[in-house]
């Protein structure tokens, strides 16, 4: 066995926490029953990192194996990476069938046509999910085992998650591939990235349910209050206040807990209105920027702003409807005004 083979295999077991490393390397499949008997796993991990790359020595074990192992630690935890969504399309609307094997023999045939030094590992899972795993390298260069890209693809729907390596100069590259295997026609980058990759499925596969705003803030009323129920006054608005505030964000988050998303952006294009007398602006076009949101839970940071007094209920659609409008890549589009309303498809 290649010592750079044996030295991933240890690392990768490093990185499992130790009461899980006999699972793993059970859902791994290379090492036999009796062979992990032998493993004690209740000493250090060092020490049993040693041991199997041992016995992946007896079995010759090579740099595809070492991968596939990667892969079951990526699947287990996901959140170790960083995900984007990418969406594809068609010209065409007719549905054709899914080939698998078609698509690897596309996808390794393109990247491989472009860069010979590079590893290539599929693996399948039950959710119609197929795994990805790319290592680069360079002409000069072998492929590097520790800056992997990773794809996650389900087949029969334009949705792809990749969480890129180091060297985003391939990306281009490995978008091209996705497109010609999976024979569509374009694929662009939806402006969603977070850790949890659950958490974007939940949205894009519109498993996340999310409720529209209904409801707008209406002023108190005043009225004239003696003096002596004055106090009593002020407790029941607090109190109602709450209670309202409350029932419209529930309104529009929901019940549920929020998906896990932690960034988010939209290009904004709004006109300007302003007295032609001032002539502040001689030239009739849109004022263009780019607005981003990151947070370690962006909706449940939005969702909490109301109820913490940071802001009024219900919250501007402008913030509520990320997840719907995931979709449309959130481009943004006004008509009139400074502040934008609605999101539209490019």
């Amino acid at each position: 066995m290649d010592e750079t083979v044996a030295e991933y295999i240890r690392r990768t077991v490093l990185k499992i926490p130790r009461d899980e490393i006999k699972a793993m390397l059970q859902k791994w499949g290379f090492l036999s029953e009796s062979q992990l008997q032998t493993i004690n796993f209740h000493q250090i991990k060092e020490n049993i990192s040693q041991e199997v790359v041992q016995l992946c020595e007896e079995n010759s074990a090579d740099i595809k194996q070492a991968a596939v192992l990667d892969i079951i630690y990526n699947h287990i935890y996901p959140n170790k990476r960083v995900w984007s969504v990418y969406q594809m399309n068609k010209t065409a609307e007719e549905t054709e069938f899914f080939d698998l094997t078609d698509f690897k023999k596309k996808f390794k045939r393109r990247l491989r046509s472009a860069l010979k030094n590079i590893t290539i590992n599929f693996r399948e899972y039950e959710d119609n999910a197929i795994w990805i795993r790319i290592a680069w390298g360079t002409p000069y260069t072998k492929p590097n085992q520790y800056k992997t890209s990773y794809v996650v693809y389900h087949s029969q729907t334009p949705y792809v998650f990749i969480s890129a390596s180091v060297l985003k100069s391939n990306l281009p590259l490995l978008c091209q591939a996705l497109v010609l295997a999976s024979n569509y026609h374009d694929i662009r980058e939806m402006e969603l990235r977070s850790h949890s990759l659950n958490s974007l499925k939940d949205i894009v596969f519109k498993r996340y349910s999310q409720n529209f705003q209904t409801h707008y803030p209406r002023p108190l009323q005043e009225r004239n209050v003696a003096p002596e129920n004055a106090d009593l006054r002020i407790i029941q608005e607090n109190r109602s206040e709450k209670e309202r505030i409350q029932r419209v964000n529930r309104e529009v988050f929901g019940d549920g807990p929020q998906p896990k998303l932690e960034f988010a952006q939209y290009r904004l294009e709004t006109m300007f209105k302003s007295d032609p007398k001032m002539d502040v602006l001689d030239k009739k076009e849109p004022f263009r920027c780019l607005v981003k949101f990151s947070s370690p839970h962006l909706l449940e940071s939005l969702k909490s702003l109301a109820p913490a007094g940071m802001a009024d209920a219900p919250l501007s659609p402008l913030l509520t409807c990320i997840p719907q409008k995931a979709r449309n890549y959130f481009k943004i589009r006004e008509k009139k005004g400074v502040f934008p309303e609605s999101f539209v498809s490019p």
